[in-house]
Parts: C-alpha cells; structure tokens; sequence
C-alpha cells in the first residue's frame, strides 16, 4: 500500500486535480489508511500495550494483577482477539505510563457531530498540559489529535484556546498524523492543520530542537500537497469585514501562504520563549 504522502503527491491512481478559485488546481485524493507509513503513534493495540508491558519487565501476570483484568483478557488483548474498552485504556495510560496519544480515536464521519453545550477546549488542553491552563489540568484526557482536530473545526474559537493548538502540534509530534490529516480533509481543514504545524515548526526552531522540527516539516510537506485555495480563518469567523481587509495587508508569510485570517505569528506564543 502507498502513504499517504504518496498519495496526496499524486503518484498513485486516485489523486485528481480540481480548480479551485482563479484557475488554481488542489488535490482531492482517496483516503488511504497505512499506519505504518511514517512510524507515528497509533491509538493503543494489541501490539503497543505489549510493548508498553516489556518496558515495564513485567510478566502478562503482574501486568494483569496491576491493571485489574484477568491474564487470560490480557492475553487476548496483547494477540488482538479482542479490542480494549475505553476504561481500560484509560487505567493502562497510569499503569504502563503510556501518552495520551494511545487513548482511542473516533472514527471518520461525514459530518462531525456538535455538542448542544459549549466545548471547554481550555480546560482539555490543560488535561494535555498546555501550561496556559495547567490550572485545569484534572479534567480527563483526551488524544490530543482528536482535540486539535475539533478544535481547528470551531468557527470560533477563544483566542488563548487557539494560540494552544500548535502547542499540541508541538508537544505530541509523534500523535497519528495521517489520521489527522485524513480527517483533516474530510472537514476541509487542511489549512488551518497546515498554519498550527507551521506555528509549531517556528517554535521548535526557535528552540533549537532540530529532531522535532524535521518531524513537523514532514507533516507539512503532506499537507503541502492538500492546500485549499479558499480564503478561511483561523478559528475566528466572527470577525468584522474591516479586520478583514487589515488583515489581509499584515498577516504572517505563513498565514498568506496557508490562505488563513490572522494575526498569530509563531514567535509571539508565549511558549515560544519556555
């Protein structure tokens, strides 16, 4: 099977060009699943809790007795015969000291579902440890790819909620990026993903951590291939016909370049300098 970077490249059957505004082409591929494709992490399998399980040099036994299930269920689980249940993830994170990345994820939908009630995304970024609301931090985790791709999905979103996602970008470089570009498309928000990750990028540049930058650029090169044409927002549809046009004449190269209305620029979050 091909990547996903292949794929989004063009260089395998089912990539099409499609016009978009002033003649310009973006690429509209079929989804390709390859989980293997560029050595992310994946929501936890029978696999990863077996490894989380070595790390730790216990036996299927003393892994059982600590997470409180039977070593048979265990076992059955580490084969892949049966599916772990959310709880159970949840108590493997603690006992195995797996990251939040391993928590499940969603499966793709046509039309992502929206909450009657407001989402609290400040206080599920500080469950994910972003220091702006560390004070927050006792709520439930949630994979931070799956918050990053609901959060870039809002129309409007706080401003210090917004200035967090390329933190989650930055922080959890090794989440399930094909997932999320994936999904990403799905919704058409292929740009705002490109502007976090390219917020991020600026980040661990500036701090000098090459590693994670060379993993962020990679991400970018894949989205690269998926930019929309369509002028958008980042999280903030809301705003006047006058901030507009300001911002049109002194957005960022990076927010021209991903088509997007703002003024975030990635050495002005306040992580940029911790």
């Amino acid at each position: 099977m091909k990547s996903v970077s292949e794929a989004l490249a063009g260089r395998v059957p089912g990539a099409t060009g499609i016009l978009g505004k002033n003649g310009q082409e973006y690429n509209q591929v079929c989804y390709i699943t390859d989980s293997t494709s560029r050595g992310k992490a994946t929501a936890m399998d029978g696999a990863s809790l077996r490894k989380a399980r070595l790390r730790k040099n216990w036996t299927q036994a003393q892994a059982a007795v600590a997470l409180d299930v039977t070593q048979a269920y265990l076992s059955m689980l580490e084969k892949g015969r049966r599916a772990p249940s959310g709880p159970f993830v949840r108590k493997a994170l603690k006992v195995l000291d797996l990251p939040p990345t391993a928590l499940p994820l969603q499966l793709e939908q046509a039309a992502m579902p929206r909450s009657l009630q407001k989402r609290d995304f400040s206080a599920e970024l500080g469950a994910l440890g972003y220091p702006g609301f560390s004070y927050l931090r006792a709520r439930r985790q949630r994979n931070p790819a799956q918050v990053l791709l609901e959060a870039l999905n809002e129309p409007n979103l706080d401003a210090r909620v917004a200035e967090g996602l390329p933190w989650l970008a930055l922080t959890y470089v090794d989440m399930d990026w094909d997932w999320l570009v994936r999904n990403a498309k799905l919704h058409d928000r292929q740009n705002r993903l490109g502007f976090a990750v390219s917020l991020a990028s600026e980040v661990a540049e500036g701090k000098n951590d090459s590693e994670r930058a060379r993993e962020l650029r990679q991400s970018l090169e894949v989205l690269e291939n998926a930019r929309l044409v369509r002028e958008d927002t980042f999280c903030h549809d809301s705003m006047t016909q006058a901030e507009r046009v300001w911002l049109r004449e002194h957005r960022s190269t990076a927010a021209a370049h991903w088509n997007l209305l703002t003024d975030m620029k990635g050495k002005d979050l306040a992580y940029a300098s911790q």
